[in-house]
């Protein structure tokens, strides 16, 4: 398969079918030592090269590659080649690279003014159960990520509870 074999409109299907595909058909495969993959998982397949990409870096536990249905020119997707859905997921040492590649590829594309995003849930707008990071470019207002902040007036009492029983198990 080729690039040019991608169909233009979406790389997967649509998320409810990729979901029960995902549930039904989960098996994990061994690659290497250490990273298990899913079979159904569109980025599984992309890591393991069934699935071509516009490929940046790889190393031994990610892999960086352009997104074809980009929010601006540049943005890219940095995957862990361990397969988890969530964060909580994937073992710290397939994770200290994601922050340093993700800069890398900041300071390549010259992006001045960029978001780094990861989402967790679906609640949280994940649409495919890998985790992955996006470095997203922001050229101007219309392109790239455009979020708002629905900031909360604060209660102290609350916060303090929090802070003090998230501390305790830090």
């Amino acid at each position: 398969m080729e690039l040019s074999d991608l169909p233009t409109r979406t790389l997967f299907p649509p998320i409810p079918l990729l979901t029960r595909v995902y549930r039904t058909a989960h098996k994990p495969l061994q690659l290497g030592s250490n990273e298990i993959m899913a079979a159904a998982c569109i980025f599984c397949k992309i890591i393991k090269g069934d699935i071509p990409s516009f490929k940046l870096f790889e190393n031994d536990r990610l892999l960086a590659f352009l997104d074809i249905q980009p929010l601006s020119l540049g943005h890219a997707l940095v995957v862990p080649k361990h397969h988890g859905a969530k964060l909580t997921d994937i073992p710290d040492e397939s994770l200290s690279d994601i922050l340093p590649v993700a800069k890398k590829l900041a300071q390549a594309m010259n992006a001045e003014n960029y978001n780094i995003l990861q989402n967790n849930g679906r609640l949280a707008h994940q649409e495919v159960d890998h985790v992955h990071f996006h470095m997203i470019p922001k050229p101007n207002q219309t392109e790239g990520l455009g979020i708002e902040w629905p900031a909360q007036k604060t209660d102290m009492d609350k916060l303090k509870v929090l802070f003090n029983e998230v501390k305790a198990k830090m």
